[in-house]
């Protein structure tokens, strides 16, 4: 019998900063749930609209891995290793904070606003060197189907971080079933409906639902989902619940 924990778009924690309107699907900042502070070692989905000309100013990580997935907009990333970027839609960033970095967040656009993700991962290695990537993705090249944009492995993908936990893209353009294979026996799977609909074990989810399921006995070993709106995009993250 699998675990299962449901997210609805409605109950996660809200932040507004006037400059920044933020979810938080996980205990954050001012945001605290006992119930919601990790789903294995994803511990953070930040969904962040930053208004032109605004950002966050320059603070310290460590021992972190963060993935920003740009949603609407384009981000200007400054960093303590000396990166100066832009991120634009349909861009991904992987920090691995490590033994330490510090970095800067801004809306690249004076008038656009800016949506992202940002992602916060704990790592299975402590006090890594820093390192930094960024990569362009067009998941219509395998529309339909889910398009890895983060995994482990080292020289295969340039977006990779210290853990064993993929995430994926997937746009369906139609009403399907959809079948996904968990990457690594003792995982957990958390999706999230970016836009559209879909169904999971039963639950219809809307945009920014999200639900959590795992098997701590014979382990997770497939989710089978149903799109039920065409344009629909989901957002999967398959990770060690321990």
């Amino acid at each position: 019998m699998s675990n299962v924990l449901l997210y609805k778009a409605n109950s996660r924690g809200k932040g507004n900063h006037g400059w920044l309107q933020s979810h938080h699907t996980f205990s954050f900042a001012g945001y605290f749930n006992p119930n919601r502070m990790n789903f294995g070692v994803l511990r953070v989905l930040n969904d962040d609209e930053i208004h032109g000309g605004s950002g966050f100013p320059t603070h310290p990580h460590d021992n972190m891995e963060i993935i920003t997935i740009i949603l609407e907009g384009a981000l200007e990333h400054n960093d303590s290793m000396g990166h100066t970027e832009q991120l634009k839609k349909g861009e991904v960033q992987v920090m691995s904070a490590g033994t330490g970095l510090k970095h800067s967040e801004y809306n690249a656009s004076q008038s656009e606003l800016l949506n992202l993700f940002q992602i916060w991962i704990y790592p299975n290695k402590q006090n890594v060197m820093p390192r930094y990537a960024q990569q362009a993705y067009d998941v219509s090249k395998t529309k339909n189907a889910f398009f890895e944009i983060v995994t482990p492995y080292d020289g295969i993908n340039p977006l990779w971080i210290q853990q064993q936990a993929w995430l994926s893209l997937g746009d369906f353009d139609n009403e399907q079933i959809v079948e996904y294979i968990v990457k690594k026996k003792g995982n957990g799977l958390f999706a999230m409906v970016v836009n559209g609909q879909c169904e999971i074990a039963g639950q219809i989810l809307n945009d920014r639902d999200a639900i959590g399921i795992w098997d701590i006995h014979s382990g997770l070993q497939n989710l089978s989902m149903a799109i039920t709106k065409p344009d629909t995009r989901i957002l999967l993250i398959d990770v060690p619940m321990e």
